[in-house]
């Protein structure tokens, strides 16, 4: 026996979310419900929205973290994605709506085993069409990598994967991070 699935209009979904006890991702009218994350996969998001918000302070750019969703709106489909990433950053002064991001310049997720291949494929596929968007970075929880996606001065996007003696300079904010503080409470350097 199949199972009828529900679509959803982006505005059904949105009053959906602000009653949900559970948030939602919402891929052209389906609706995908998220799983929690560990400790560490919050430290980690916590220590990165922490410093960033510390750094930008008295800016014209915002910093959100876990509950923010970001619209992609899929021009050539006529369809909307939302997502929920880790840590957001939009310095947009365009970016008026209380619910969700249209013009993010950054975009952190922190990698879970349930999301990781979702992070690197389909996510960044995704993402990658935000033209506001200058980077997006991947951390793992389990080890220290951190993948930064940065878009070039010809509209190319780049992979660099860093390690334990590097540090993560994000461009789109003029911000550099250790490791340390990436992983502080998390992995020992």
């Amino acid at each position: 026996m199949q199972s009828a699935i529900n679509i959803f209009t982006v505005e059904e979904y949105l009053e959906l979310e602000q009653t949900s006890e559970i948030r939602h991702e919402y891929l052209g009218g389906q609706v995908f419900a998220m799983s929690g994350g560990s400790k560490e996969h919050n430290t980690i998001s916590l220590n990165i929205a922490s410093r960033v918000r510390s750094d930008l302070r008295g800016s014209s750019c915002s910093v959100f973290m876990a509950d923010m969703k970001v619209n992609i709106r899929v021009i050539n489909q006529n369809k909307n994605i939302f997502y929920y990433p880790d840590v957001v950053v939009s310095c947009d002064s365009d970016d008026k709506d209380r619910f969700y991001l249209n013009y993010p310049c950054l975009i952190i997720e922190v990698l879970s085993p349930s999301t990781e291949i979702t992070d690197k494929r389909e996510k960044l596929v995704n993402y990658r069409t935000l033209e506001s968007l200058q980077e997006y970075v991947l951390i793992s929880q389990d080890e220290i990598k951190v993948e930064v996606y940065r878009q070039d001065n010809q509209g190319n996007w780049l992979m660099q994967t860093l390690g334990k003696n590097d540090e993560l300079h994000l461009d789109s904010i003029d911000l550099s991070l250790t490791m340390a503080e990436i992983y502080e409470d998390v992995i020992s350097l």
